[in-house]
C-alpha cells in the first residue's frame, strides 16, 4: 500500500515534532548546569524492607498481622517525600486520608478473627499502597489530564476500576502525572510540569501513564492504574523498568477517565494494571476486570510447551521509523533462547511486511467511526474542554511567543487533525493485518517484538 503525498507529509511532520521536542530537551540539558554539576541525576535507591515487597506479599503480611498497615503506608509516604521533589511523579497526594484508612485496617484486624483465606478472598490487596493516573477519577483528587482549562476540576467519585481496587483493600496515596489529554509519549503538561526518570532525571518517563510508571519504579508505590490507547501503559513500563499490561479490549472498564474515548478509539483504549513486581499483574487484573473477568481464562493452566511464540525484530523497514537499538535486539534474542531451551516452547521467526504501515493504520483508526456510527471527539474540542474549540494555528503562534497554555505536542496533533480523515484503503489494510498477523495465530499463540 504506497503512501500518498498527504500521508507522507503527515508522517514526516509527526517525526519533525518528535525531532524538535528532542532538540529542546538537548538544549535544556545543556543549560541545566546546577543539576548536571551540583546535584544527583539518580534518585536514592532504597533498602527499606517494606518498600521491596510486592503487593501480594504486603497484603499477606498485613492479613497475618505480622506488619501494621499504618507502618506500610507511613513508609511509602516517607519515600514519596524523599524522592518526589526530584521526579515529580505524584502530582497530588492524600496522605492524611490514607493514614486514616490504614488505621481502620489495623483496627478491623485487631477486632475480627477471620481466617487468612477468608480475608484474602474479601480483600486480596488489603492495605496495599496504590497510585492512580490523574486522568482517572479518584474522589477528592484533581482530574485535569494535564489540561489547564481543567486544573480546578476535582473528582466527586471514583472511576469503576479505582472503586474495585479500593474494595479489594488497596489504599490510594495520590494521583500521578500524564501528558496533556494523554496524547503524547512524554508525561509533561502545563498544569504539573514534566515527570523525570528515576534512573536519570534528565531522561523522560514515557507516556501517557508516565507518572505512574515513574512512581512505581522509584518505590513510591507498588501497584497502579494506567490506560493505553497507543502504548500509554507499555511505553512507561519500558521506560521505567516496571510491569504493565494492556488487557483485551472490553475486559476492564474505561468509565471514569478523561478524555473519554469515542468512535473506533473505544476499541483501542484499555485500562490496565501497572506494578513493580510481576506476581501482582494477574491478581490486579482479576480485581480490575470486575464482571469482565469471565471473558478471561485466568484459572486455566497453560504449559509453556503448548504456546506458540512468534517474534520479529522490527516493523519491516519503514524509512520513517528509527532503527531498533542493538541492545534491545540482543535482549529479545535472549528471551527467545530462554523460551526454547529452558521452557521448551515453540518459537518461530516471522516477517510481516505490512507491519510497517502500523502507525499509518493507527492514526487513521483514531479518527474513524465505530461500528455504531459514533464519531470520535475532535482534539480541538478536547483542548477547549468541550467549550469553544481551540484553533491550533493560533495556539502555535501563541506558543512561539510563550503565551499558549497548551503543550507543543498537543498543538501539533491539533494541526494534523484535519488530515486524519477516514481512509477506506487504510481501514481495509487494518482489517487485512488483523486477520493475517502470524500464521495460525490463535488462542495458543503469542506475537512479540520490540515496540
Amino acid at each position: 500500500m504506497p503512501l500518498s503525498l498527504t500521508k507522507r507529509g503527515l508522517m514526516l511532520l509527526m517525526r519533525a515534532i518528535g525531532f524538535f521536542i528532542g532538540l529542546f530537551g538537548i538544549a535544556a540539558r545543556a543549560f541545566d548546569f546546577p543539576l548536571r554539576h551540583c546535584g544527583s541525576r539518580i534518585t536514592q535507591p532504597t533498602s527499606e524492607p517494606l518498600l521491596l515487597l510486592s503487593g501480594v506479599q504486603l497484603a499477606k503480611l498485613i492479613r497475618r498481622r505480622k506488619v501494621k498497615c499504618i507502618d506500610v503506608i507511613n513508609t511509602y509516604i516517607d519515600r514519596i517525600k524523599e524522592v518526589n521533589p526530584m521526579i515529580n511523579a505524584i502530582v497530588k497526594d492524600r496522605f492524611e486520608a490514607a493514614q486514616q484508612e490504614a488505621l481502620a485496617v489495623d483496627k478491623r484486624l485487631s477486632e475480627e478473627q477471620e481466617d487468612e483465606a477468608t480475608l484474602e478472598k474479601k480483600w486480596p490487596f488489603l492495605g496495599v499502597p496504590l497510585t492512580v493516573k490523574e486522568a482517572f477519577e479518584l474522589h477528592g483528587m484533581p482530574n485535569s489530564s494535564g489540561l489547564v482549562n481543567r486544573r480546578n476540576v476535582v473528582s466527586k467519585s471514583d472511576a469503576i476500576v479505582v472503586a474495585l481496587l479500593k474494595q479489594a483493600g488497596a489504599i490510594p496515596l495520590g494521583v500521578t502525572n500524564c501528558s496533556e489529554l494523554c496524547m503524547w509519549y512524554e508525561s509533561s503538561n502545563n498544569v504539573y510540569g514534566r515527570t523525570n526518570n528515576p534512573y536519570d532525571v534528565q531522561c523522560i518517563v514515557g507516556g501517557s501513564s508516565g507518572g505512574e510508571g515513574c512512581a512505581l519504579a522509584a518505590a513510591c508505590s507498588v501497584i497502579g492504574v494506567g490506560s493505553d490507547i497507543g502504548g500509554s501503559i507499555r511505553m512507561p513500563a519500558f521506560f521505567n523498568g516496571i510491569f504493565g499490561h494492556k488487557p483485551t479490549s472490553g475486559v476492564v472498564s474505561n468509565e471514569g477517565q478523561f478524555p473519554v474515548a469515542m468512535g473506533a478509539q473505544e476499541e483501542f483504549q484499555c485500562t490496565g494494571p501497572m506494578c513493580r513486581y510481576a506476581e501482582d499483574v494477574e491478581p490486579m487484573l482479576r480485581v480490575m476486570a470486575g464482571p469482565g473477568v469471565h471473558k478471561l481464562k485466568l484459572d486455566k493452566k497453560v504449559p509453556a510447551q503448548k504456546i506458540k511464540f512468534y517474534w520479529m525484530e522490527h516493523d519491516g523497514g519503514s524509512l520513517l521509523v528509527s532503527r531498533v537499538d542493538e541492545e534491545l535486539l540482543q535482549a529479545q534474542k535472549k528471551v527467545v533462547r530462554h523460551l526454547e531451551t529452558v521452557l521448551g516452547a515453540s518459537v518461530q521467526h516471522v516477517k510481516l511486511r505490512q507491519m510497517k504501515y502500523s502507525y499509518q493504520i493507527w492514526v487513521t483508526m483514531m479518527s474513524t467511526k465505530n461500528h455504531d456510527g459514533m464519531e470520535t471527539v475532535k482534539l480541538q474540542e478536547l483542548l477547549g474542554d468541550h467549550g469553544k474549540p481551540v484553533w491550533p494555528l493560533w495556539e502555535l503562534m501563541k506558543w512561539v511567543l510563550g503565551m499558549s497554555t497548551h503543550t507543543f505536542p498537543s498543538i501539533g496533533l491539533g494541526l494534523l487533525e484535519p488530515v486524519l480523515k477516514y481512509d477506506s484503503q487504510t481501514c481495509a489494510k487494518y482489517e487485512e493485518l488483523r486477520h493475517l498477523q502470524c500464521p495460525g495465530l490463535a488462542c495458543d499463540s503469542v506475537p512479540t517484538w520490540p515496540e
